[in-house]
C-alpha cells in the first residue's frame, strides 16, 4: 500500500474540547483547508449534530466521493466498535455513545475512529520516521530493517501507539500502548505521566525556581529559559526536562523491553529534545541488577539517539561482518548489534495523526475488499 499516490479520498477529525477541525485527506496531503466548528463538548445532540455538519462540509468542498471517515477521539472507548465511553473534556458523551455506528449510517460510507496516540505512531511508521531510518541502512549498505515502532506524544499527556509489522497494535480491548500508567520512576505510587506531560514539566520548575504554580510559564516558556532565550532561572528549567528526561527514559525502558523496535517522540514537548535525550538515553543505556547485586544492562539491545550524527550513523553502520557458512566456502553477511533508534518526529504529531487515520482506513479498506 502506497498512500502517497492513493487517490482514494478519507475525511478526518482533530477532536478538542473546544473545538473540532475537520479536513480530507488524499495521497497523504490535505486538500481543503481545516473547517473549525465549536464542538459543544456539554450537550450530545448539538455535539453530534456538529460532527454530522463538519463531515458534511467536508463532503460538500472535495471534487469527488469520500471512501471513508477516519479520525482520533479521546477515549476511554471500544474503537474497533466506535463506541466513545466516558470523556473529561467531553462530558456529554458519558454512558458510551454509538458515534461511529451513527456517522456509518448518517453518510453510508465506512467509519474508522482510533486514539491519537495510535494514529501517531500509525504514520510515523508509514510515512515518517520508520520508512526514514530503513532507507538510511539501505543508503549505509546495512541489510537489516525495521518494522516495529513505538509512536510516544509528550504535551498534555503521555500517549503512545504500537505498530506492529505495518499493522496498528490496539490490544483485545482497544487499550494497548497506555504508558503512560507505567510507574514513575522516582514516585513509585504514581504514574509515569506524573512526571511526562505539560503539568509535570510547570510543577517542577514551578518546585525549583520556588514560584507559585499560577505564575509558572508554560513549557515552550521554560524551554527558552532553559537555552537562554527568555529570562528565568536557568538551572530550574534544565533540570526540569533532565527530570523529564529520567522518567520517560525508565517508562520506554519497560516498553521497549516488550515490543523491540524504533522509538519516535512527538508532540509539544518534543521541541525540547536535546535537554531532555541525554537523561532518556542514559536510562536505556544504563544498568540494572539481581538481588544481588550484579547488574547487567538495562536492555537487550543497545539504544542509540538518531538525533546526533555520531551516533546514528553507529546505528548505521553496525558491526558488519562476513562470516563463513560451515561445511562451505559460502560467506554471508551478518551484523550481530542488536539495537534500537530514537528519534524525534519529522512530520509533527498533528501530520503523523492526520496521515495515520488516512493510513489506516485504506488499510482496513483493502482488507474488506479481499
Amino acid at each position: 500500500m502506497n498512500t502517497a499516490t492513493d487517490k482514494r479520498i478519507v475525511a478526518t477529525l482533530d477532536a478538542g474540547g473546544t473545538n473540532f477541525a475537520f479536513s480530507a485527506v488524499q495521497g497523504n496531503e490535505e486538500i481543503i483547508e481545516p473547517i473549525i466548528l465549536p464542538a459543544q463538548p456539554n450537550d450530545l445532540n448539538q455535539c453530534l449534530k456538529t460532527i454530522e455538519d463538519g463531515f458534511q462540509q467536508v463532503w460538500d468542498k472535495i471534487p469527488a466521493s469520500l471512501s471513508a471517515i477516519s479520525f482520533a477521539f479521546p477515549g476511554p472507548a471500544d474503537y474497533p466498535n466506535g463506541i466513545i465511553g466516558d470523556l473529561g473534556n467531553l462530558p456529554a458523551f458519558r454512558g458510551g455513545v454509538a458515534l461511529g455506528p451513527a456517522l456509518q449510517k448518517q453518510f453510508q460510507i465506512p467509519v474508522y475512529i482510533n486514539n491519537d496516540g495510535d494514529l501517531f505512531a500509525y504514520g510515523e511508521a508509514i510515512a515518517g520516521l520508520l520508512p526514514e531510518i530503513n532507507k538510511m541502512l539501505e543508503k549505509a549498505g546495512n541489510p537489516k530493517r525495521f518494522r516495529n515502532l513505538l509512536g510516544v506524544t509528550l504535551g498534555t499527556g503521555f500517549g503512545c501507539g504500537i505498530v506492529r509489522d505495518g499493522e496498528l497494535f490496539s490490544g483485545d480491548n482497544a487499550a494497548a500502548g497506555e504508558i503512560w500508567l507505567t510507574r514513575h520512576k522516582q514516585q513509585h505510587d504514581c504514574f509515569a505521566e506524573e512526571g511526562v506531560s505539560a503539568r509535570a514539566v510547570k510543577r517542577e520548575y514551578a518546585r525549583m525556581a520556588n514560584l507559585n504554580i499560577d505564575d509558572c510559564p508554560e513549557p515552550d516558556g521554560i524551554y527558552e529559559i532553559a537555552i537562554e532565550k527568555k529570562s528565568g532561572n536557568i538551572h530550574a528549567a534544565r533540570e526540569t526536562f533532565r527530570l523529564l528526561g529520567i522518567i520517560m527514559g525508565e517508562a520506554l525502558a519497560n516498553a521497549i523491553s516488550l515490543i523491540d523496535g524504533i522509538v519516535v517522540i512527538g508532540g509539544g514537548i518534543s521541541h525540547a529534545h536535546k535537554l531532555i535525550m541525554p537523561s532518556v538515553m542514559n536510562e536505556l543505556n544504563g544498568t540494572i541488577q539481581s538481588i544481588n547485586g550484579k547488574k547487567r544492562s538495562r536492555l537487550v539491545s543497545r539504544a542509540f539517539n538518531l538525533e546526533e550524527q555520531e551516533s546514528r550513523k553507529a546505528f548505521c553502520t553496525g558491526e558488519m561482518r562476513e562470516i563463513q557458512i560451515p561445511g562451505s566456502d559460502t560467506m554471508i553477511s551478518y551484523d550481530p548489534l542488536q539495537r534500537i533508534g530514537i528519534g524525534v518526529s519529522k512530520l509533527g504529531a498533528n501530520r503523523a495523526v492526520s496521515i495515520g487515520a488516512y493510513a489506516f482506513a485504506l488499510n482496513q479498506l483493502d482488507k474488506h475488499r479481499n
